[in-house]
């Protein structure tokens, strides 16, 4: 598509890894997807391997250069460095505006043509994205163009991250008792707590945690919540009586709580779809939350100005209209709710709500799979431009 034939098209992606796991958990499943269903020679440049083996065990953290799932990935420790045009990829993508290295800009500007230059950005359902999708922006001295890429939630944009064959896996898994009891088993769980309504929870440290806990301590039904070492650890040690570790849990009353190791990128999508209730927070677990087709709760990146609660209010637009009880908790979740919360009240309405919600997650999934994948769209934007 962009190379001659003897060799195939060449990407470089470049990630800072800002909020913990999410910014490198997209750029990881995007660098996978490019290799494994497009045949693309990806390069993914990540500044934090420490965080990146998290989700990617195999890594080796002190590697300069490595390949992973066929992807090679390399250290970005520095800005500095000297490329040639030898160096530079077909397709560059810079994630959420991060900053290339120089010398890396000044080699694109030897090439010809010149490499394809994208700034991938993040995710809203504002409706401003429409204008924004797919701009220009010419380099004030070298003769390269930037075009912005926005993926969202509308045929004006890029579209979600999803693989092509994520539905028939995921419907598979979903189909089979068995396979959802063997891999809740093989994280540590008992047949009781597999048997309980299962919660997946993953927030920053400001969420309402304890509050929310309070609530599933006196709920009606068994509620076990799965929370990742890490996460929540504050609340959870108090709640535990002890280290919040993986293998750690605790029962009191009806809730059941049990710390899980962080898992590769494959099991987590497995714990969300084997769960009935999945809290996520930034852009990479939200939009696996609504691949695997359950009712969700998003804790999103918070911002100054609190500009994160517009987002948060233009997505429950789209997606939460005939679901009142999701919108109201989301919103005091998040801590931008006008009154104050009554726990007990928000999860019994939510409880109420989440037939309604599951089968709300399969009709929008057939939306979103209608726009296409951002990967497929981001190189069919490409290819036009060359």
């Amino acid at each position: 598509m962009f190379s001659p034939s003897t060799r195939p098209t060449r990407l470089a992606l470049f990630c800072r890894v800002v909020d913990n796991y999410g910014d490198i958990g997209i750029c990881w499943r995007l660098a996978r997807q490019l290799q494994r269903e497009h045949g693309i020679d990806v390069t993914l440049w990540v500044d934090d391997l420490v965080s990146f083996r998290r989700i990617c065990p195999e890594l080796d953290v002190l590697a300069a250069q490595q390949t992973r799932a066929g992807v090679t990935v390399r250290h970005w420790d520095s800005m500095d460095g000297a490329f040639s045009a030898g160096d530079v990829a077909d397709i560059v993508i810079e994630f959420f505006a991060v900053d290339i290295p120089p010398g890396y800009i000044e080699a694109m500007a030897q090439c010809e043509p010149r490499p394809v230059w994208f700034n991938l950005e993040g995710l809203t359902a504002e409706e401003w994205v429409e204008g924004c999708h797919c701009l220009t922006s010419p380099h004030p001295r070298l003769r390269l163009i930037k075009h912005f890429f926005f993926p969202g939630f509308t045929a004006k944009t890029g579209g979600l991250l999803v693989e092509a064959d994520l539905a028939a896996q995921r419907l598979a898994f979903q189909s089979d008792p068995a396979a959802r009891s063997a891999f809740l088993t093989r994280l540590g769980l008992s047949a009781s707590e597999i048997a309980a309504r299962t919660v997946s929870l993953f927030c920053y440290p400001h969420a309402p945690v304890a509050e929310l806990f309070a609530a599933w301590q006196h709920a009606s039904e068994p509620v076990t919540c799965l929370v990742p070492e890490g996460v929540a650890s504050d609340v959870l040690q108090s709640w535990l009586g002890g280290a919040a570790l993986a293998g750690a849990s605790a029962t009191h009353g009806a809730l059941t709580l049990r710390v899980l190791p962080f898992v590769p990128q494959d099991d987590y999508d497995r714990l969300l779809w084997s769960c009935d209730l999945n809290f996520v927070r930034g852009e990479d677990s939200f939009v696996r939350a609504q691949w695997a087709g359950r009712p969700f709760v998003w804790h999103i990146y918070p911002q100054d100005e609190q500009l994160h609660h517009k987002k948060l209010r233009a997505f429950l637009q789209r997606y939460a209209g005939d679901l009142p009880a999701l919108a109201e908790l989301s919103l005091h979740w998040n801590g931008a709710a006008a009154q104050p919360a009554d726990w007990p009240a928000l999860w019994a309405a939510y409880s109420a709500q989440m037939p309604a919600m599951r089968a709300h997650a399969g009709a929008w999934q057939q939306q979103m799979l209608a726009l296409g994948d951002l990967a497929g769209n981001l190189l069919r934007f490409a290819a036009t431009l060359r």
